[in-house]
């Protein structure tokens, strides 16, 4: 993980940057980087993309599709019945559409893809599309704006990806309730473990600020 920015689109170069590191060290890694639809109207998107067709990078892209940019839906942004993935191919990038909320395909999918990139033959492009159950930033609900009916969000809901696994897991006999429950306890013991870690630690000093920010050698 080789972080993130706030800026919508923001990762897009980094993670094609890491891929083009990874390319001239010769090593065997992809470089996959996450974003939204809206990151798909920013120019560093098509910049990005570009250069990593040209230089063939092993970089996959993963486009989760959750039809808004913060409360404006896709009818308002782009071209009625323009499809994401399919423009990606007209610049070079082999695209797929998939059901973002169904976990087996999205690991069929991305394994396929990874390969692939592995092999040599050049970056990869996935629109998975899924949905945002709570408010752009923040974890409320956030209905009650207008700017989506309650009817699309419960229809959402009920395509939970955790949920339909779980059931298909249980239905086939890969997984007891109890094993279930105990990873959830396990996962939230974890998750109270770090919280009290990190409200337990000291603040940093000021000269953390300037430390691997910068590295050079006097002459």
């Amino acid at each position: 993980f080789m972080g993130s920015t706030a800026s919508v689109g923001g990762t897009i170069p980094i993670g094609v940057g890491l891929a083009l590191s990874i390319k001239l060290h010769g090593r065997d890694q992809v470089s996959c980087v996450f974003l939204g639809d809206g990151a798909v109207e920013e120019g560093v998107f098509y910049e990005s993309l570009n250069f990593a067709v040209l230089k063939n990078l092993p970089v996959l892209f993963i486009c989760e599709n959750n039809l808004y940019s913060v409360y404006s839906p896709l009818k308002v942004r782009q071209p009625e019945g323009r499809n994401i993935s399919q423009m990606v191919e007209a610049i070079g990038c082999p695209g797929e559409h998939g059901d973002g909320n169904s976990v087996m395909e999205v690991y069929e999918k991305v394994s396929r893809a990874v390969s692939l990139i592995r092999n040599g033959e050049g970056p990869r492009f996935f629109e998975f599309a899924t949905y945002r159950w709570r408010e752009h930033c923040g974890p409320n609900l956030d209905n009650k704006i207008g700017y989506r009916k309650e009817e699309e969000y419960l229809s959402w809901k009920a395509k939970d990806p955790i949920l339909l696994l779980e059931s298909s897991l249980l239905d086939h006999s890969l997984i007891s309730r109890i094993e279930i429950e105990k990873m959830e306890k396990d996962i939230l013991k974890e998750i109270d473990e770090a919280f009290d870690f990190a409200e337990k630690s000291p603040f940093p000093e000021p000269e953390e600020m300037s430390r691997n920010i910068y590295f050079g050698e006097s002459i």
